[in-house]
């Protein structure tokens, strides 16, 4: 997963025609560390999408811009627009993050 360290660097991204998943996310998050344990085997089985991470306390106010509310947070942007968002407390396994992906990309 690429890091995202600018805000210019995350509003090029998103411009993206294809989707684009970003995971926000910060250094002290538990919930974050754990997820990090089982991403790796979603990546592969969704790895014709390009993923990006973004540690919201050094690039702020993305989070606040993009209604995140808890850490982490899987977005999806298309065009520039956010697409889909899946909230940290239905980020908590990887069946989780596997269902939202499938309803949201196919």
């Amino acid at each position: 997963m690429e890091a995202i360290n600018t805000i210019e660097q995350f509003n090029e991204i998103i411009a993206s025609k294809d989707p684009v998943i970003i995971k926000f996310y910060a250094d002290w998050c538990p919930d974050c560390k754990r997820m990090d344990m089982f991403i790796g085997d979603v990546l592969e089985k969704y790895q014709n999408y390009n993923w990006y991470q973004i540690n919201s306390d050094e690039v702020q106010g993305l989070a606040e811009q993009y209604d995140v509310m808890g850490i982490p947070s899987l977005l999806i942007f298309q065009n520039g627009e956010k697409i889909a968002h899946r909230h940290s407390a239905y980020t908590k396994t990887p069946g989780d993050i596997e269902e939202f992906l499938q309803q949201e990309l196919g």
